[in-house]
C-alpha cells in the first residue's frame, strides 16, 4: 500500500510504521494512572525529568514521521512544508494527551508545561531534521 503525498509522489505506507508505534506507545503511557507510576527521587523532581522525557518522546515521534518524507521524491520546499505540518500535528497530539489525562486517566491531569514539553520536542525535530534530512536534497 502506497500514501498518496501529491500527484507525482508516493511513499509506501509501510515506512511509516515507526511513527505509528510510536505514537501507540506515548498513548499507552500517558494512560498509565497516576497511583501506578513509580515513585522517583526528590532530585529527578528539581531538575524536572519529566518534561525531559516529553521532549523526547515527541521529538522521536515527529522524528519518525518526517524521515520517510525527506527520503521521498518531494521537492525540498515541499518536504519542508510537510515537516512544519508533521511538527503542528505533534503539537496537536501533546495537547490531546494532556486532555487525555485530564478526563480519562485516573490520578493524572491536565499539565501546561508538559504540552508546552511536547510542542518543544517537535520543534527540535523540525529543525534537526531539516539541518539533517533536508541538507543533501
Amino acid at each position: 500500500m502506497e500514501i498518496l503525498i501529491n500527484s507525482t509522489s508516493t511513499i509506501k505506507a509501510k515506512k511509516f510504521i515507526p511513527g505509528i508505534a510510536w505514537f501507540f506507545l506515548i498513548l499507552i503511557a500517558v494512560c498509565i494512572p497516576g497511583y501506578d507510576l513509580p515513585k522517583v527521587d526528590k532530585w529527578m523532581i528539581n531538575i524536572n525529568y519529566d518534561k525531559l522525557i516529553h521532549v523526547g518522546l515527541f521529538a522521536v515521534l515527529a522524528a519518525l514521521f518526517m524521515h520517510p518524507i525527506s527520503k521521498s521524491a518531494l521537492s525540498k520546499k515541499e518536504k519542508w512544508q510537510y515537516f512544519i505540518k508533521i511538527a503542528i500535528a505533534t503539537a496537536i497530539w501533546g495537547l490531546t494527551t494532556e486532555l487525555i489525562q485530564k478526563f480519562f486517566v485516573p490520578s493524572r491531569s491536565f499539565d501546561l508545561t508538559d504540552f508546552l514539553a511536547d510542542v518543544l520536542g517537535g520543534v527540535i525535530a523540525l529543525f534537526f531534521c531539516k539541518k539533517y534530512f533536508l541538507k543533501a536534497a
